[in-house]
């Protein structure tokens, strides 16, 4: 029997200890002689300089590791909100995921962002609650704030014992045993301990087992009958009840412990076992589907691919090779097998969502521009909206090419990251989500590919509205003997749309390529804005007329329908709006005052208050314009113990 294949994902609000998780699990599987600290930059997942700078994740790691007969492909993701399309992406290839909460904190804001997208993807979900290596966390707070917030009923399947104010190991309630460190720092079963001699934590272990019986019994007419009838109901029946109870919405399998002493951790990683969901039935004829793109120095670009066959190497397409990926390392394999994930070179270009054959061949997608990107690339392009925009250019004009090609590779590799080229100024606006996905990328186009930019500083990217109908104006760019004219008009649209409509004689009589390159240069120009502040939105064209003599190249028509454009709309005819953000924040009550104070001088709105008596929680609405640097303002406001999250709102009117 071919051994089995599970592809999981841990997320995590920011410093909830997902990577230390991950470390541990990889500890306790032998990958790892001993698991690296993120404070110390040493953890295995987080190789990027700029992650070990930082103590984040921002690209998914992979590692692999062999847990009971079970194959596991483990993906460790950020929890940055910055890079949440890395999240996206990771979801689209595993059977299950573990949610960290910190015993800390509690459920956060991105806990609860993730959580909504485990749901939406249908991965199935185990809770681990993280951090009660501190005595003064409460596990059952915790317990009831996953409930309340969450929404799901949490089932406490390990509980944290302690001595002299350390913790001193888990007991686990479906084998209902006792688990302590070994000299090596294992986790170990406790031989000495169980729960007939009535050993310290015994009743409460009997407890969470009938409790575990109660809800199991929902879900399994056996473990049911047994209970009712007062007969015990042994750990297989009971481990076959909580299957069905995993796949319960109204449930969620939790696991306590502490990451960073170990703790909790085995028998997080046995249910990682037990409770995932088979790999889906693959579609025949296909070799697999892209997942990630990764670009590593000296290598260049590399795959990240699921496969959907089993193959051996000497049946590989040709040009192919495949290795597994841990961190940053390859290591060549000799097969690739169904379900698995590898890293994937290939003679072409390859995108973010597409399937290859077994033939190795693709969708021809075409062009090198951002917008030509595969489906999965497509939708998360259009839920990731970039707000900010930052003027780059080159420090040398001989390294134009070189940062061109460069910035489009970051662009394939990141669907929240947007490049628009001005050719006529020589520079480039890079669009991202937010400053720290920015910082990134500047500093992995210095390392990675050697370029040397000056960049501006980040501005709010607005949009720009039509406000009245305008035109039709005429104009025509000739290069030689070869002319293109162009007679245009536009119309507000009450939507964010864009239509582009084409005159019937046009339509009929123009090739397929000389009608894509006019829609393609009209909503490039879009892009632009006539303010130069972000995009022109809610526009409709209209092309009276187009002529063109045989010859004309892409450029000339890109170039005629620009100016076209500049001509048509004139700065008074367009209206600007700008982003406003919801943030939500929680704060220790005595810095509610100061907290909410300064979000009023920033022209925020409070409209929901909030709290507990110890944390004060709040949301606002607040222009994104006021909240550059908001991060080191909260924290000196708060001493560093406010904790934020903002998503887009919407766009209002501008009022300055």
């Amino acid at each position: 029997m071919a051994q089995a294949i599970r592809n999981i994902a841990i997320l995590a609000h920011v410093d909830a200890g997902k990577t230390t998780l991950s470390e541990r699990i990889l500890f306790a599987a032998g990958e790892v002689r001993r698991p690296g600290r993120v404070e110390e930059g040493l953890a295995t997942m987080d190789y990027m300089p700029e992650e070990k700078e930082r103590g984040i994740t921002i690209e998914s790691g992979v590692a692999h590791f062999e847990w009971k007969d079970t194959w596991f492909n483990f993906i460790d993701t950020p929890g940055h909100v910055d890079f949440g399309a890395e999240v996206d992406m990771a979801l689209t290839a595993v059977e299950g995921a573990v949610l960290v909460v910190s015993a800390a904190s509690g459920v956060e804001t991105q806990t609860v962002a993730a959580f909504k997208k485990l749901r939406e993807a249908g991965v199935r979900t185990l809770l681990y609650v993280n951090k009660l290596d501190n005595p003064d966390y409460s596990l059952d707070e915790t317990l009831i704030h996953i409930e309340e917030v969450l929404g799901v009923r949490p089932v406490l399947m390990t509980l944290p014992q302690y001595e002299n104010g350390r913790m001193s190991g888990v007991l686990d309630v479906l084998s209902q045993s006792r688990l302590m460190h070994s000299e090596t720092g294992e986790e170990v079963v406790d031989e000495g301990w169980s729960v007939e001699n009535g050993w310290d934590g015994s009743r409460e272990l009997k407890k969470h087992y009938a409790e575990a019986v109660e809800f199991a019994s929902n879900f399994d007419d056996e473990v049911l009958k047994m209970a009712m009838e007062g007969r015990p109901v042994p750990p297989k029946v009971l481990l076959r009840g909580l299957k069905a109870l995993a796949v319960s919405d109204d449930y969620a399998l939790c696991y306590a412990g502490s990451a960073l002493e170990g703790f909790g951790v085995r028998s997080l990683v046995t249910a990682l076992t037990f409770f995932l969901s088979d790999a889906p039935k693959f579609a025949v004829g296909e070799l697999g589907q892209v997942i990630r793109l990764r670009h590593f120095k000296g290598i260049g670009e590399i795959s990240l691919f699921r496969s959907h066959t089993d193959m051996e190497r000497k049946a590989w397409p040709a040009g192919f090779e495949f290795s597994r990926l841990k961190a940053n390392l390859l290591q060549p394999v000799e097969e690739i097998r169904t379900g698995d994930i590898y890293a994937m070179r290939t003679p072409f270009e390859t995108e973010l969502g597409e399937v290859i054959g077994l033939d190795g061949r693709h969708d021809d997608i075409g062009g090198d521009s951002q917008d030509d990107a595969g489906e999965g690339s497509h939708t998360l392009r259009d839920k990731y909206q970039p707000l900010l925009q930052t003027r780059v250019e080159c420090i040398g004009a001989e390294d134009y090419a070189h940062v061109e090609k460069s910035l489009a590779i970051l662009g394939r590799m990141d669907p929240s990251f947007r490049v628009q080229h001005d050719l006529d100024g020589g520079f480039w606006y890079l669009h991202t989500v937010g400053e720290v996905q920015l910082e990134v990328l500047l500093a992995r186009l210095k390392r990675e590919f050697g370029c040397e930019v000056k960049a501006g500083s980040p501005e709010v990217r607005w949009q720009e509205r039509l406000c009245r109908s305008v035109g039709p104006v005429e104009n025509s760019f000739q290069l030689g003997p070869h002319k293109i004219s162009i007679k245009l008009s536009a119309t507000p649209l009450d939507s964010d749309a864009h239509d582009i409509r084409l005159a019937a004689e046009f339509l009929e009589t123009a090739p397929r390529e000389i009608l894509a390159g006019v829609r393609s240069a009209l909503l490039e120009s879009t892009e632009v804005g006539v303010l130069g502040k972000g995009a022109l939105v809610g526009v409709r064209f209209e092309v009276h007329e187009f002529t063109w003599t045989e010859g004309s190249l892409p450029p000339m028509i890109k170039k005629a329908c620009a100016d076209a454009v500049t001509k048509l709309i004139k700065p008074a005819d367009v209206e600007l709006y700008e982003p406003v953000m919801e943030l939500s924040l929680e704060c220790p009550v005595n810095f509610a005052g100061l907290v909410t104070g300064d979000i009023q001088a920033r022209d925020g709105k409070v409209k929901e208050i909030g709290g507990d008596g110890k944390t004060h929680f709040l949301k606002a609405d607040i222009p994104l314009r006021k909240i550059f640097g908001y991060a080191t303002g909260v924290r000196s406001i708060s001493k560093g113990t406010a904790l934020y999250s903002m998503k887009l709102l919407g766009y209002r009117p501008a009022t300055v």
